[in-house]
C-alpha cells in the first residue's frame, strides 16, 4: 500500500483549532491537554506558582502527572499520562545542546513516577506550536495518531490503521505524507514506538530529527522505565508536529546577544579542544570502551567483571570506522557537538527488515557496552543490527542489554535451561541467541515474552517457580527500584553506587556519574565529601532536565584552563554560560546557587512522589550486591588480590590461611556497612531523615510545603 492509500484510510475523530501566541522569555504558558479515549482536547494555562516552582520540563511532568493520577493509579489505567515538555531554554539554536525534552509517566517497570530525557525535534517543535508542554491521557479504542500543526494552529486525533508500527518505517511514513516537498521534512517531529512495546513492559519511545546532510528520517531515544509501553497501551501510534520552520529568535529572548556570546565561545572549545579531549564529533560517546576498560569499570558477563582482553574488537576506534565522518551529526539544529552518530547504509542481516538499507542511531557507549560485554559478546556487527532492532522495535537498549546480560548468567549457573527458554541456547557470548530472543520478543513469542518483564519481574518469577537460590538471584539482579542499571561497574566506587541505587527513578547515569571523582581521582575521600557530591550533581543535573538542555556540552569539552580551576569537575566557565544564558532567556534574576534552589524543589517533590506511591524510603535505595562487591568466588579471585589488600588496609583483617569464601564473607560485610554508612551522610546533607525522607522543616526551607506534600510526609518524620 502506498503512501497516498495509507492516508486515505486516515478518519478524523477529532479536530480543535486554536489561537497561537508567540513565546516570551522561553514560555508559550499553556499545556496541550489531549485524551484519546474521550477525544477531548482543550488549552491549559499554566499557574503561576507551577512556573515559580517546577520550572519546565521534568517539572511540569511531574506536577501535572501528580495532578492527574490517585496514588494506586496503575500505569495501564486510563488515567496515567504521558506528559512531554522542554524548558525555557529549550528550542533555542544559538548555543549546542539546547533540543531535549522530558517525558513523564507511571512506570509499567517501577509502578513509579518515570523520567526520561530525549532529543529530536518534538519537544521544540511543540513550543514552537505554542504549548509548554502536551499532557496525553486515556485509551484509544484503535490506533490513533495526534496531529499538532503549529502552521495552521489545529489538533487533530485520527484513526491510522495502515501506518507501519515499528519506528523507522513509520517516522519516514509520517514524515512522506505530513511534508509537501522535501524542504518541509525538516520541519516535522514524530513521535512513535514499535512492535515490540506492545509485547514488553520495557517500550521506549523515539523522536525524530530530520538529517538534512543525509537527507532521511533519523531518531533519538526516551528509552527508560518502559514509557513506550504506556504509549502503545493507549494506542497511539504516534505523535507529529510540524512547525513553519526555525529561523532567529522564536523564543523571543530577553538578550539575544548574550547568548550568542556564549555559544560562539563554546563553538571556538569544541572546535579547538573536541579532538584533543573526548572526540565526540568523531564517535560520540562510544569514546568512553577503552577508558572504562582500562580503569576496570568495562561491564563484563552480567557486571562480573571490569575487563576484558577482547575489548579492543568493540573500542572507539572500531567504531570510528563504522561512523561516517566529517558531518554534521547534531539532534537539534545549532548543535555543533555533533554527538548523534550513525552507521550509514547498514544491511540488516536478520529479522523482518533482512536486507533493508538503513541507517543506525550509534551505538553510543551504553549500548556498545551493554549489548556488547557485558553479554560477553565483542562483534560489532551484532551490536550495531542489534542497536537497530532496539530502536525500530521500540525497547530501550539499557534495559535490553542488563536483562540479556542476567538471562545468560541465570542460564550459565543452571537457573534456566534450553526447556525453559524455548531451546535458545543463552549462554554469554551466543549472539545468535540472544537476537532470536529479540525477534521473539517483538512477536510476542516464547522466551521473548518473559525476558520482556524486566529484571526485577524475572527474578521474582524465577525465585517463585523455585529456580535457583533467591538471596543468589537477588544478588546478581542488576535493578534497582525495577528499573536495570546503566553500563558502568561501581563496585569499586562507593559514590558511584550511591549515584545508581539512590537514584528517584531507578539506576540510571544522568543523575550521578561520579565513577572518576571517586575512583580515579580521589576527589571526594570522606563520606561527606561523597554526601556533597551525591547532593551537587544529582541537583545540577536535574536542571538540564527542567530548562530543555543536554548535558553533553557541559562536561565533554572542557576550557583548556579547567583543571586550574577551584573546582574542575564542576566545569565552572560553562556552569557561568548557563547562568547567563537562563538569564538572557527569561530576564529572571539568576545565580548558581539559584540553579541549586530551583532543582531542589523538583529533585524533592519527585522524591515525595515516589512515596506516595509506596516507595520513597531507605529500603528502596537499596542495591544488589553484584553492584557492590563480588558476589561469586570467581569474582574474588579474579581480582584477589585487589580484595586481599582491602581487608588488610580497610577492614583490618589479614587474609592469611583464610578460604576465598571466608575472605569473600568479610569483604561482603565491608561494603554493606560502608554503603548504610554512605546513606546516612547523604541524607543528612539532603535534608532527609535516615528514612530517606524530605523532613517538613526542609520542604518549607525550599518552598514546597504544600498541603498535599506534607499530607504524604508527616507519617514518616
Amino acid at each position: 500500500m502506498d503512501l497516498q492509500q495509507i492516508k486515505a484510510q486516515h478518519r478524523l475523530l477529532k479536530r480543535w483549532d486554536y489561537k497561537w501566541m508567540p513565546l516570551d522569555k522561553g514560555y508559550t504558558d499553556k499545556i496541550l491537554y489531549v485524551n484519546v479515549g474521550e477525544t477531548d482536547i482543550r488549552e491549559k494555562d499554566v499557574p503561576p506558582v507551577m512556573k515559580e516552582k517546577f520550572i519546565g520540563g521534568k517539572g511540569y511532568g511531574l506536577r501535572l502527572l501528580w495532578d492527574a493520577t490517585l496514588p494506586d493509579t496503575k500505569w495501564d489505567d486510563p488515567e496515567n499520562e504521558i506528559i512531554i515538555s522542554s524548558g525555557p531554554i529549550g528550542g533555542i539554536t544559538q548555543y549546542s545542546g539546547t533540543g531535549k525534552s522530558l517525558v513523564v509517566s507511571i512506570s509499567p517497570q517501577t509502578n513509579s513516577v518515570m523520567d526520561s530525557n530525549v532529543g529530536g525535534f518534538f519537544g521544540p517543535f511543540l513550543k514552537f506550536s505554542g504549548f509548554d508542554a502536551i499532557e496525553i491521557q486515556g485509551k484509544a479504542q484503535s490506533d490513533v495518531v495526534v496531529f499538532i500543526d503549529g502552521i495552521n494552529h489545529k489538533v487533530e486525533i485520527f484513526e491510522a490503521p495502515y501506518e507501519a508500527v515499528d519506528s523507522h518505517v513509520l517516522a519516514e511514513q509520517l514524515t512522506e505524507i505530513f511534508a509537501a516537498d522535501e524542504s518541509e521534512k525538516r520541519n516535522i517531529g514524530v513521535v512513535s514506538s514499535g512492535s515490540a512495546a506492545e509485547h514488553s513492559l520495557i517500550g521506549m519511545l523515539n523522536f525524530s530529527f530530520y538529517d538534512q546532510r543525509r537527507k532521511k528520517v533519523r531518531v533519538k531515544q526516551a528509552g527508560r522505565g518502559g514509557i513506550g509501553t504506556v504509549f502503545r497501551n493507549k494506542k497511539i501510534k504516534a505523535l507529529v508536529c510540524k512547525i513553519p520552520g526555525v529561523k532567529g529568535n522564536l523564543n523571543n529572548v530577553v538578550d539575544l546577544d548574550a547568548i550568542m556570546e556564549r555559544g560562539r565561545r563554546f563553538n571556538k572549545e569544541i572546535r579547538e579542544l573536541d579532538d584533543k579531549q573526548c572526540q565526540m564529533r568523531q564517535v560520540g560517546t562510544a569514546h568512553l570502551m577503552e577508558i572504562m576498560n582500562d580503569h576496570d569499570l568495562l561491564p563484563v558477563n552480567n557486571y562480573k567483571f571490569g575487563s576484558h582482553p577482547e575489548s579492543y574488537k568493540i573500542d572507539s576506534t572500531v567504531w570510528k570506522s563504522f561512523f561516517t565522518q566529517n558531518i554534521p551529526d547534531g539532534c537539534w539544529l545549532g548543535c555543533n557537538m555533533s554527538c548523534c552518530k550513525g552507521v550509514d547504509n547498514y544491511e540488516v542481516q536478520t529479522g523482518p527488515y533482512k536486507g533493508q538499507i538503513v541507517i543506525v542511531d550509534g551505538p553510543e557507549y551504553e549500548n556498545a557496552a551493554g549489548l556488547g560485554s557485558n553479554c560477553g559478546i565483542f562483534d560489532p556487527g551484532y551490536i550495531i543490527e542489534s542497536n537497530f532492532y532496539c530502536d525500530t522495535y521500540g525497547i530501550c537498549t539499557i534495559t535490553w542489554s542488563t536483562l540479556s546480560a542476567f538471562i545468560m548468567e541465570c542460564y550459565e549457573n543452571g537457573i534456566l535451561d534450553k526447556e525453559k527458554t524455548g531451546g535458545l541456547e543463552l549462554n554469554f557470548g551466543n549472539s545468535k541467541a540472544v537476537l532470536e530472543l529479540l525477534h521473539q520478543l517483538a512477536k510476542g513469542e516464547g522466551f521473548g515474552k518473559t525476558a520482556g518483564l524486566g529484571v526485577r519481574r524475572m527474578k521474582e518469577l524465577f525465585i517463585s517457580k523455585g529456580w535457583g537460590d533467591p538471596s543468589f538471584l537477588n544478588d546478581i539482579a542488576m535493578e534497582n527500584k525495577g528499573l536495570e542499571y546503566s553500563q558502568y561497574v561501581s563496585k569499586e566506587s562507593l559514590a558511584q553506587q550511591g549515584g545508581f541505587a539512590m537514584t528517584n527513578k531507578g539506576p540510571q547515569h544522568d543523575e550521578a556519574w561520579l565513577i572518576f571523582m571517586d575512583m580515579v581521582n580521589n576527589q571526594i575521600p570522606t563520606f561527606e565529601n561523597k554526601a556533597e557530591a551525591l547532593h551537587y550533581f544529582p541537583m545540577f543535573r536535574t536542571w538540564f532536565g527542567l530548562v530543555g538542555l543536554c548535558k553533553l556540552p557541559w562536561n565533554d569539552v572542557e576550557p583548556e584552563n579547567n583543571a586550574e580551576t577551584d573546582e574542575p569537575a564542576k566545569v565552572p566557565e560553562h556552569v557561568d554560560n548557563y547562568v547567563t544564558i537562563y538569564k538572557a532567556v527569561t530576564g529572571r534574576e539568576f545565580s548558581k546557587e539559584r540553579l541549586i534552589e530551583d532543582s531542589e524543589r523538583v529533585y524533592n517533590f519527585q522524591r515525595i512522589f515516589n512515596l506516595r506511591r509506596g516507595f520513597g524510603t531507605r529500603e528502596h535505595d537499596r542495591q544488589p550486591f553484584r553492584a557492590a562487591g563480588p558476589v561469586t568466588i570467581e569474582e574474588y579471585e579474579s581480582r584477589a588480590e585487589r580484595y586481599d589488600k582491602q581487608l588488610i588496609e580497610k577492614v583490618g583483617i589479614s587474609p592469611e590461611g583464610k578460604s576465598s569464601q571466608e575472605k569473600l564473607r568479610l569483604i561482603r560485610e565491608y561494603r554493606e556497612a560502608q554503603y548504610e554508612s554512605l546513606l546516612d551522610a547523604v541524607y543528612k546533607r539532603r535534608g532527609w531523615n535516615r528514612n530517606g525522607v524530605p523532613k517538613i522543616e526542609f520542604l518549607k526551607r525550599i518552598g514546597i510545603d504544600f498541603p498535599e506534600v506534607i499530607d504524604v510526609v508527616c507519617d514518616y518524620q
